[in-house]
């Protein structure tokens, strides 16, 4: 069984079951942390993926793999508790009038930041928000102050015919080298702000600083960026307008779903190398 990208043998699962008999039972922080070591589950910095792991834990329940301890901690609190941040994610009743030949990109370091960013995102995207496991990285764009724009990158798909059939590796290789290719996840400009050329400008910007981002936080840098844009929802024409490449479409289903038991909407992938030899590092590491 493969989670998170990575498959997990019999033996394996086996010996997750017994880390979670064990007296006294471990917690589910503590569960993930020995699951990694145990199994040398690491980033390409060294650090545990316990973020990863806890995700596939949960995923190994719900195909009745494992049954893990109950949590000892109440969930952590959402944006939904705080009013204010309820309040300043509502649509002005006066739109601002903005300069968007000043745009800034301030990614989301503080608690505070990370709470305004998903109430964002719950409020005005169509997908909502969800939790991003992993290596992730969010950001506002701010014009004379005020946020216009907000856009996450997370994990890439397992796999993608068009998309591996550009890059040309093999299934080896994609299982080595694919946590170099990042997905933007959410892309959102607030309905209420209305300027041409806007999206893609955003996408320039961001991508010009998402690699030394991705670097200081995880000890690698990205060599391309991803994208699935839902059809015919979307044209993607910002994308294109940032000479983002347009791939094929998906087969309609979710990026983890290896036996079609999900229907999900078709989607345009578009992919934007960050280095001009991305094959190159994406096809021998």
């Amino acid at each position: 069984m493969r989670y998170c990208g990575r498959p997990f043998t019999t033996a394996e699962i086996e010996r997750i079951r017994a880390l979670i008999a064990a007296e006294p039972a471990p917690s589910r922080y503590r569960l993930s942390r020995q699951v990694c070591e145990e199994l040398s589950w690491r980033r390409p910095d060294g650090g545990l993926k316990d973020m990863s792991c806890r995700v596939a834990l949960l995923r190994m329940q719900a195909d009745s793999l494992i049954t893990l301890p109950p949590p000892k901690c109440a969930k952590p609190v959402s944006f939904k508790a705080h009013p204010h941040i309820e309040q300043a994610v509502l649509e002005p009743l006066l739109p601002p009038v903005l300069d968007s030949a000043a745009l800034s990109v301030e990614p989301v370091e503080k608690k505070h930041d990370s709470l305004l960013w998903n109430a964002y995102i719950e409020r005005h995207h169509y997908l909502g928000h969800q939790l991003i496991p992993g290596a992730q990285r969010r950001y506002f764009v701010h014009a004379a102050g005020e946020v216009v724009a907000l856009l996450s990158f997370g994990a890439s798909a397992w796999k993608s015919k068009p998309r591996d059939e550009f890059i040309g590796w093999s299934r080896a290789q994609r299982e080595r080298n694919l946590h170099l290719i990042v997905n933007n996840a959410r892309f959102l400009i607030l309905p209420w702000i209305r300027r041409h050329n806007l999206a893609s400008r955003v996408l320039a910007l961001v991508r010009r600083r998402l690699p030394d981002d991705w670097q200081r936080h995880y000890g690698y840098r990205p060599v391309l960026i991803e994208t699935f844009v839902e059809k015919p929802r979307f044209t993607g024409a910002c994308y294109k307008a940032a000479n983002w490449r347009y791939l094929g479409d998906t087969q309609g289903r979710g990026k983890l779903d290896r036996f079609h038991r999900y229907a999900e909407p078709v989607k345009a992938i578009w992919v934007n190398p960050l280095q001009h030899d991305f094959r190159t590092h994406l096809c021998n590491g």
